[in-house]
């Protein structure tokens, strides 16, 4: 499959941008994943996503020194290499991936028609979020996008401590040219309700990429090794 890679700096961290034709995609191109008997039912298109992201993820990934592929684990999250954390993302024709020393969320969007915000508002954002998306200086379809993905972040952030929350279980606090604020009710997870999470976000074509970075850790989030760790952007 025909692609192209870019390191993004981005909010401390460093994207890694895969761009990719799909139509370029060949079933033995996935022979590259220790995984790829997984992917057999998988449709062409969701085989050449999954393919785009874990590349963008090996490329995260050597940045630090570690070679492999990250695997999938029973919630089809990415496992990756003990003691970092990482996370991967796909639209259209761009995959992206980040690793971090700490828990950390990505997520990339097409940024929303009138008429498809206009008919998904409901389902992503109650009255009080609509007012704050309102008030901020951003098209409503824009707004509504950031929304949704940001929720999308932060869910990929914890996926492993916490079960498919709904997006009324993080409500949107505020919204500013660069960052959207999530508050988190006892639904996203009771450990975590009542936290603040703010979110970064950049505009790329006619796509949103958020990014939540939090410094929550559990009990086996484990450190990675120093020499890991000396290699990640702080």
């Amino acid at each position: 499959m025909l692609t192209s890679h870019f390191p993004l700096p981005f909010a401390g961290h460093r994207l890694h941008i895969v761009d990719f034709d799909a139509s370029s995609f060949h079933e033995h191109d996935l022979l590259w994943l220790p995984h790829h008997d997984r992917l057999r039912s998988a449709g062409r298109k969701r085989k050449a996503e999954h393919l785009a992201g874990r590349i963008a993820a090996v490329h995260a990934l050597r940045e630090v020194g570690v070679r492999t592929v990250p695997g999938i684990g029973d919630k089809r999250q990415p496992l990756w290499p003990d003691g970092l954390f990482g996370s991967i993302s796909h639209c259209a024709t761009t995959a992206l991936a980040v690793i971090s020393r700490q828990r950390i969320g990505i997520d990339i969007e097409k940024i929303m028609s009138q008429h498809t915000a206009t008919e998904l508002a409901p389902s992503i954002i109650d009255s009080d979020e609509r007012q704050i998306l309102q008030a901020s200086s951003l098209p409503f379809p824009l707004a509504l996008t950031l929304a949704f993905s940001a929720k999308e972040s932060v869910y990929k952030a914890f996926s492993d401590r916490v079960t498919l929350p709904g997006f009324d279980s993080a409500k949107v606090t505020s919204l500013t040219a660069t960052h959207i604020s999530l508050h988190l009710l006892p639904a996203f997870a009771a450990m975590m309700a009542e936290r603040t999470v703010r979110t970064e976000w950049f505009q790329r074509s006619n796509s949103v990429i958020t990014l939540v970075s939090a410094i929550t850790r559990f009990p086996h989030d484990r450190s990675a090794p120093a020499s890991i760790l000396s290699a990640i952007p702080r």
